[in-house]
């Protein structure tokens, strides 16, 4: 399940890449057009500059840009960055994999095949929509 945090961050990123003016956005501006919470708003900011998909800047007229372009960032990173692993069960894990306590044969377990089958098309999925995708298609219904 995708946490209200990943949310949160996610609107964060959609906030900045539809911003028109040059240069950065306070942590208060982004967390009023996101419909963020003020007090979650600056750790999801910060996790997501630690994470490398935000730059800051400090002072007068400082604040948060995007680190890469809308078009170079998809929803898996923003959701791995902040949820961790895509994958719905341990076992069907790409890095830190963890067979599950009551398998006996990973290699032939039918929960975790049919896991992997979905862990691989929501994969497939995330990483294909960038948060440019995300954007223009909102923006198209609206039309």
């Amino acid at each position: 399940m995708l946490s209200k945090k990943a949310k949160y961050a996610l609107k964060a990123i959609f906030v900045l890449a539809q911003e028109q003016e040059p240069g950065a956005i306070k942590t208060d501006e982004i967390a009023a057009k996101a419909g963020i919470p003020k007090k979650f708003s600056e750790a999801i900011l910060l996790e997501l500059k630690k994470g490398g998909l935000l730059h800051s800047h400090r002072g007068r007229g400082g604040g948060y840009i995007l680190r890469r372009k809308p078009e170079e960032i998809n929803v898996a990173d923003v959701i791995r960055l902040i949820d961790g692993p895509l994958a719905l069960t341990t076992c069907t894990r790409k890095n830190n994999y963890m067979p599950c306590e009551e398998c006996r044969d990973p290699a032939t377990c039918e929960i975790r095949l049919v896991m992997q089958q979905v862990r691989d098309a929501t994969v497939a999925i995330l990483e294909g929509i960038s948060i440019c995708d995300a954007i223009n298609n909102r923006l198209a219904l609206c039309n």
